[in-house]
């Protein structure tokens, strides 16, 4: 859920060459214009609500066996999701190991003492399935993040490092927790998207329906949850350069015991839609 763009993905699409007043794609009046919608967010900060989603179902010692998929069905990595309680934090952390030997490696840190409240963050991406190698991590207290970077194609590391003002809601690594425990109901929260640069969005999640599935011969329903990033004034010139983000996807078991069941969207900037599901162990035969 990152496909925003960055001062650097807007040079690169627009024709614009850094240090030249020549324009190949948009005129340097339309590209100040651009850059002014880009910026205004920070220039002139936008107050905007937020509330900490209560806890309904509190979180404790999970264990998941996972498996992704791409838009073909065809599955490229496996991996697991763990969750611990040490302290009245929770911790979770999803890791999939690729076919082709990359690795996604994510994992936040909560309190759930009446609302959801997180309080640290890290996404670690390499390998070639990803446009770049990235390692991001975000702190709740400091409101530090430091994000360090490596395009696959140009090979020169970037480190970022810098303080946001983050709004109580933030839930990265956290949206299966949180859609666990709406009941069903509509809900606005926000979200680091990392661009690289960090931008604080907002993401809506909202109900659409009841889809089935079967275990065995039980047939089953799952809520469905489309996931809507809301840019704001970047709506404008992410639609023009063609880096709007897609919805993301969301399924959850809500009778008796809530539970996550399905996952469709991409995981890294401008990456591939792909399918995480819940799996069982093979055993050899």
């Amino acid at each position: 859920m990152s496909c925003f763009p960055d001062c650097n993905g807007f040079y690169e699409t627009s024709g614009i060459r850094r240090g030249s007043c020549r324009a190949t794609f948009l005129s340097a009046r339309w590209a100040t214009v651009f850059l002014l919608i880009l910026a205004a967010p920070f220039l002139f900060p936008v107050a905007v609500e937020a509330a900490a989603v209560p806890v309904r179902h509190t979180e404790g010692m999970v264990r998941g066996f996972l498996v992704l998929s791409d838009s073909d069905g065809s599955r490229i990595a496996s991996g697991d999701f763990l969750q611990t309680s040490r302290g009245g934090e929770i911790k979770t952390r999803t890791v999939l190991h690729f076919k082709d030997g990359s690795k996604h490696d994510e994992s936040a840190v909560f309190t759930q003492q009446r609302n959801f409240v997180m309080k640290s963050y890290r996404l670690v991406q390499k390998g070639p399935a990803f446009r770049e190698d990235m390692d991001a991590s975000l702190e709740r207290g400091s409101g530090r993040y430091r994000v360090k970077i490596k395009p696959r194609k140009e090979g020169r590391e970037k480190v970022l490092n810098g303080k946001l003002d983050l709004p109580i809601d933030v839930y990265n690594g956290m949206v299966p927790t949180v859609a666990k425990n709406l009941k069903g109901a509509k809900e606005v929260v926000h979200m680091v998207a990392f661009t690289p640069t960090p931008r604080v969005i907002e993401l809506e999640m909202i109900p659409s329906g009841e889809d089935s599935f079967t275990i065995g011969d039980l047939k089953k329903g799952a809520l469905h949850y489309v996931l809507k990033p809301k840019l704001g004034l970047l709506k404008v010139p992410a639609t023009l350069l063609g880096k709007m983000p897609p919805d993301n996807h969301i399924w959850i078991v809500t009778a008796d015991v809530p539970g996550f069941v399905k996952f469709q969207g991409p995981l890294a900037n401008e990456g591939p839609i792909w399918r995480i599901e819940l799996t069982s162990p093979v055993w050899p035969k």
